[in-house]
């Protein structure tokens, strides 16, 4: 027999876990006919929810065994979430999934299929689609994939989600990344392994609100950058050297007007101009180097990236 893990990272999704459930009932039954060996576990991991998520873990973990859940101290963040299911989970395969359904479980047995039968490590899921979300937020996205393309020599799939399935000698290769700033989705290209991917269209949330704000996405996609790519360090110097530059070509420039039409007196606007233009960009680039120091010292910390108040 072997044993599948469905890790569910939770915040605030009191109404979406019961529909949850029992979607993945009605998976489950499919997915035993075509594989009869397969156990399931269902993981969740609350993340510190402040309504009754952990109280329906409870009542779905005394009622089936095949119930797990991990609740934390406080909120530690999705990332936190991902690791810690990862973490905790028994199965020789395991599968990372949203509470809310936006990730299909009836793509769950050709995932399945593809990492036994196909010789894949991992199937993961995008999203060719982003209808029903906010028009800015889908533009600032797909810039944010194409950006990681270019800068990064990690992976990055435009559109990848989360839900994917993989074998337990992945899972333990990103478990060995214990980082305290985690970006899972550069993580998984970094640690390599076959891949096969399923697309489909998005999915309305089955009940609740989404709990990434703009700039919640933002802030992530900022670690994402930082933490794949050194590219913003490199275009802080190329700053540097081009302002030295153009201060060396406006010394040849005014010590030749000189010679030649004397001292002609400059308007002071034009040089309010220059100063905050110089200031901006030198403000810029101590903020760049400021994050990855920022980064480098929490890293020094060794804090750990989850806290467990409560284990079932």
């Amino acid at each position: 027999m072997s044993l599948l893990t469905v890790v569910v990272p939770c915040y605030n999704e009191e109404e979406a876990i019961p529909f949850f459930y029992e979607e993945m009932l009605k998976t489950i039954e499919v997915f035993n006919k075509d594989f009869p060996s397969v156990e399931f576990e269902m993981l969740f991991i609350d993340d510190g929810s402040k309504d009754k998520t952990l109280k329906v873990l409870r009542e779905y973990n005394e009622k089936d065994k095949r119930v797990r859940y991990v609740s934390f101290s406080r909120n530690f963040g999705k990332e936190a979430g991902i690791y810690a299911g990862l973490d905790n989970a028994k199965g020789d395969y395991v599968v990372i999934m949203d509470a809310d359904l936006q990730d299909p479980p009836s793509l769950l047995p050709e995932m399945f299929k593809a990492v036994t039968e196909e010789g894949f490590d991992s199937a993961a899921t995008r999203r060719v689609t982003r209808k029903g979300e906010p028009v800015i937020r889908s533009f600032f996205a797909r810039m944010f994939y194409k950006l990681m393309a270019r800068i990064s020599k990690t992976e990055i799939v435009d559109g990848a989600r989360d839900y994917r399935i993989m074998t337990r000698q992945m899972v333990n290769a990103i478990l060995s990344m214990g980082e305290y700033n985690r970006f899972t989705k550069g993580i998984y290209g970094w640690v390599g392994f076959e891949t096969k991917w399923f697309e489909y269209e998005n999915v309305e949330r089955v009940a609740g609100e989404t709990k990434w704000s703009f700039w919640k996405l933002f802030m992530y996609s900022i670690e994402g950058v930082i933490g794949f790519s050194t590219a913003p360090l490199v275009i802080s110097s190329f700053f540097g050297i081009l302002c030295m530059l153009l201060a060396f070509v406006m010394i040849v420039f005014i010590i030749i007007r000189k010679l030649i039409y004397g001292d002609p007196t400059s308007g002071w606007p034009s040089l309010v101009c220059i100063i905050m233009l110089i200031g901006g960009m030198q403000l810029s680039c101590i903020g760049i180097v400021g994050e990855y120091l920022a980064k480098t010292y929490l890293e020094t910390k060794h804090r750990p990236i989850y806290i467990a108040k409560e284990i079932r």
